[in-house]
């Protein structure tokens, strides 16, 4: 298994196999791979569960994963945020940042897998899925956050879904110009996204309370340099709790694994070898028997919280971790900014 992410002390081949195959066991028939059996699934989310799919080998998992998305895209090219595991609606909001993952995924499936026959049959699935995204752009660039069908847009956008769709568009028109389809304007929207990260952080929504608005514009290469290292040690003692993990909010003492995976990745991205592979190492208090990992735990009191959930996430997080460190996928790179 040497061809699968291996940090000594921290995951082991083994360990990262057993979790990718616990990923596999979690999906459906349709393709779909809920949080947990029985419950309901994110676009966002089930593109990271298939791009970890895609990190252990099982391509034609990963392939059904987004062969399902395929299946299920509205007409104007967008999805919904939450769907159930027997294919209903749950939540109707349609969200920016939820849609343009799908770049990110797809790139990094082609990257691993070199299936430029199926990232041919996707181009169009991701084509309108953008067009949608670029649709909701506000004057000064950014995207709006979300849109509820049928009603007014939502009037803001935030800061780690602008990060992570200037990443997505940044990933599509490097598949686009594999494929003999550059896409120049979606480099252009991206630009302007980072050039309001950079020059104006109040335009978003505060969300300061929350991790990911700490980390996320270093993970997508928003922040890049010495403005991302001062970034993410800016945060670190706010966030950080001393070998247990990265807090999900700054004001509570619960740590989720996903959260502690991304930031990892962050570290990672800017060189910042050791510090992720510890961060990655603290997931170890989250992972079970089956190769799963338990979303969050709260501290001191070692409650799991949600009170026993493990999600699929959570695991594909740690895995897109590993080998953002290891560097072991010809996809470990999209994470890289140096």
């Amino acid at each position: 298994m040497s061809d699968l992410p291996h940090i000594p002390g921290v995951l082991s081949a083994d360990e990262a196999a057993a979790t990718g195959e616990h990923l596999r066991s979690l999906q459906l028939d349709c393709g779909m791979i809920p949080w947990f059996p029985g419950g309901h699934c994110d676009p966002w989310n089930h593109v990271e569960s298939a791009m970890a799919l895609d990190v252990v080998g099982l391509h034609d998992a990963a392939r059904r994963a987004y062969g399902w998305l395929a299946d299920i895209q509205r007409p104007d090219g967008s999805w919904h945020n939450y769907y159930r595991s027997d294919g209903s609606v749950e939540e109707t909001k349609l969200d920016t940042n939820v849609c343009a993952y799908l770049a990110t995924g797809l790139y990094h499936h082609w990257r691993c897998s070199g299936d430029t026959e199926f990232i041919t049959h996707m181009w169009p699935v991701l084509s309108r899925a953008m067009s949608w995204v670029l649709d909701h752009r506000r004057h000064d660039g950014t995207i709006l956050w979300a849109v509820e069908p049928d009603e007014q847009p939502w009037e803001y956008a935030l800061l780690t879904g602008s990060s992570s769709i200037q990443h997505a568009l940044r990933c599509g028109h490097r598949l686009g110009t594999a494929l003999g389809d550059p896409q120049p304007d979606w480099v252009e929207a991206a630009d302007a996204i980072c050039t309001v990260i950079r020059s104006d952080p109040d335009a978003f929504e505060p969300k300061t309370r929350w991790a990911m608005d700490w980390y996320y514009p270093v993970l997508t290469g928003a922040l890049l340099g010495d403005e991302a290292a001062e970034r993410l040690e800016s945060g670190w003692e706010t966030f950080s709790m001393d070998g247990l993990g990265i807090r999900c909010v700054s004001d509570e003492s619960w740590v989720t694994a996903s959260e502690t995976a991304e930031c990892a990745i962050a570290h990672a991205g800017i060189g910042e070898i050791e510090r992720a592979t510890e961060l990655l190492a603290w997931t170890r208090h989250h992972r079970l028997d089956d190769g799963s990992y338990l979303t969050g735990i709260v501290y001191p009191r070692r409650e799991t919280f949600p009170a026993g959930e493990h999600s699929s996430y959570t695991a594909a997080a740690v895995l897109l971790a590993a080998d953002a460190i290891s560097g072991t996928s010809p996809a470990a790179e999209i994470f890289h900014h140096l």
